[in-house]
């Protein structure tokens, strides 16, 4: 059997760090192998295509698209960068035969450059390099480039591996080049480097078909769109197929049509080979992870082992008064059905059914990882409340042990020290501290993910915006003890009606205020957090009494002070152990999980 090349293709993803420009790379790849017409409008970071994906400017799913040069198709993947999606680069990696390792010519590599280039590293694929945004006045790609290899050193790269080729490019400017002291406008010399050392795929083309599906697609004209690389043999459309399940059982089914990329565009075609990625549709419960396979003889492919969850939240129906005011979907049978049809293309995601019929307990990879599943479900016109994330705990040798975060901080000097005393309590060891660039210094920690919950929020605040933090897991070690909860109580909405700004400025002397005038409230709701540890209920509904005395300008005296408009994943961090946030369409609200204060206090006295 002689090996068959396919020297018309090539495959590649392209990993790094949030924020580094893989999406921008992949719009000037686009932009400039004439994928678009001339005259054609072309949004920025047209990958992602997602409203939450464009607002927050991140990647959350993988992407494919295609690009032609010189006669030769350029397959490329754009990937998440954040360790929450973790999950979809692992995937993504079984489908390329080499990366684009994308790093910042100012940050240089961060933790998730280190993430996924151990992902990459691990099944022996030969990164690229490419170090962007060369342009930047305060870069310097020299030193990041030594950082790189030592990056590739200290991961046990192979002596192929640390023999990478290097482009330099700015991605927002459209040009790369191979040394830093050439001329460039474009980039040819990208293209060039790809086609040169990305391996063309290899395998037997004679051979009984085998395709992984590692990403799945919906649409409603064909339903579900299962997508992969084509790893041996060929496949035509309407062809009979082995679908090989995960546990191993065989179903017959049939291809009723088979798409090839090109550009942002899923095109059909009648027939694809080994080495190309391409999309199937017409088997109705595919899943990720599956084969398909020749029908004859069908044989199951290996599929990567995906990291474990490490948070989970419990996610209820709404039983606020103000339930069903707000959103379409809003009964328990809405929420699995919800729940169910996520698992199906979020790998990462675990739901499981609880002793109610009306809580799910749903388990991801991070804070972000569930927050933007709330919020995409909140668009979609749900309507549920979300419990405080803890923790997944696990038992090694009989010890209880916990998800460890490496946490990398850069800070200016100056708010260094209270950086470090918040990390005390929260049991953040310092591992490593480098005095980093232009009055930056940057510091790593391994800490307890349960000490990260809650700690953006007040990063933000102790260094005044100019801080920015990144964690990846490090893995699982023993319990490391009590973590305090929050130090500050909440002020609890007294009776159901409506804020009035003569309640709110009385209550605003109790701490600070999170409702505005005119907002609808009920008992037990959050208005506020408390400037002391403990509750304050506060009557926000309260009007002014009216006298016959007249006085000029008594009632100019109310100032309110601005509120905090909380956001959803502020609010997560926010809310304590005993209390719930119910999220609809139009609003998201903090509460008490028992909304009735005489209730509440015989529950506390209990505990």
């Amino acid at each position: 059997m002689e090996l068959f090349t396919r020297n018309d293709i090539r495959n590649v993803a392209i990993i790094a760090h949030v924020d580094h420009g893989k999406t921008t790379l992949v719009d000037a790849l686009l932009k400039q192998s004439h994928v678009f017409r001339e005259n054609e409008k072309v949004q920025e970071r047209v990958m992602d295509s997602n409203d939450l994906e464009k607002e927050r400017g991140i990647t959350i799913l993988s992407k494919n698209t295609a690009v032609m040069h010189n006669g030769i198709k350029i397959n490329i993947v754009d990937t998440p960068g954040h360790a929450d999606f973790g999950g979809e680069v692992e995937r993504v990696l079984k489908m390329v035969d080499s990366v684009l390792l994308v790093v910042d010519a100012y940050e240089g590599p961060m933790p998730q450059t280190k993430f996924v280039l151990k992902k990459a590293l691990e099944l022996n694929l030969r990164p690229i390099v490419v170090i962007n945004k060369i342009d930047r006045p305060d870069g310097r790609p020299a030193e990041v480039l030594d950082e790189v290899f030592d990056l590739f050193v200290e991961l046990g790269a192979s002596d192929e591996q640390l023999d990478f080729p290097v482009v330099y490019c700015s991605a927002r400017a459209g040009f790369a080049k191979k040394e830093l002291e050439d001329e460039s406008d474009n980039m040819d010399p990208m293209f060039d480097v790809i086609v040169k050392n990305v391996p063309a795929p290899q395998g037997h083309l004679d051979m009984p078909l085998q395709m992984l599906v590692t990403t799945i697609d919906y649409n409603e004209y064909v339903g579900k769109i299962g997508i992969g690389k084509i790893q041996r043999g060929s496949i035509k459309k309407n062809q009979q197929v082995a679908l090989v399940r995960t546990d191993g059982q065989i179903d017959n089914v049939k291809i009723s049509s088979l798409y090839v990329y090109n550009g942002l565009k899923r095109e059909e075609t009648d027939e694809a080979k080994l080495g190309d990625i391409i999309a199937v549709a017409g088997i109705p419960d595919i899943n990720i992870g599956e084969t398909v396979a020749d029908s004859a003889n069908p044989e199951a492919l290996p599929f990567v082992e995906i990291d474990e969850p490490t948070l989970s939240m419990n996610f209820m129906v709404n039983d606020s008064p103000f339930a069903g005011r707000e959103g379409e979907f809003v009964t328990s049978r809405h929420l699995r059905d919800r729940l169910m049809k996520e698992l199906e293309t979020n790998v990462s995601l675990k739901v499981e059914e609880t002793e109610s019929a009306d809580c799910f307990k749903v388990s991801g990879r991070g804070e972000l990882h569930l927050s933007v599943l709330i919020e995409t479900m909140r668009r979609e016109g749900y309507e549920f409340q979300v419990s405080k994330p803890s923790v997944i705990f696990k038992e090694e040798n009989g010890k209880k042990c916990e998800p460890i975060e490496y946490l990398t901080i850069d800070v200016p000097e100056e708010f260094m020290g209270v950086v470090m005393e918040k990390l005390g309590p929260r049991k953040g060891e310092m591992v490593n501290m480098t005095s980093a660039i232009n009055g930056y210094t940057r510091l790593e920690f391994k800490i307890p993910a349960r000490g990260l919950i809650g700690f953006r929020n007040e990063f933000m605040t102790d260094t005044k915006g100019n801080g920015i933090m990144n964690h990846v897991l490090s893995g699982y070690e023993p319990y490391r003890g009590e973590i305090p909860e929050r130090t500050r109580g909440s002020l609890i909405v007294f009776e159901t009606g409506t804020s009035i700004g003569y309640g709110l400025f009385n209550a605003q002397e109790r701490g600070t205020l999170f409702i505005e005038p005119a907002t609808d409230v009920y008992a037990g709701m959050i208005a506020g957090q408390c400037s002391r540890a403990d509750d304050i209920e506060v009557n926000v509904c309260k009007k002014k009494h009216l006298s016959n005395t007249r006085s000029s300008g008594a009632d100019d005296a109310l100032k309110l002070v601005p509120v905090t408009q909380m956001s959803l994943e502020q609010s997560l961090e926010f809310i304590g152990s005993d209390e719930l946030v119910e999220i609809t369409p139009k609003s998201i609200r903090m509460r008490k999980k028992i909304l009735d204060a005489d209730l509440r206090k015989r529950a506390s006295r209990r505990k």
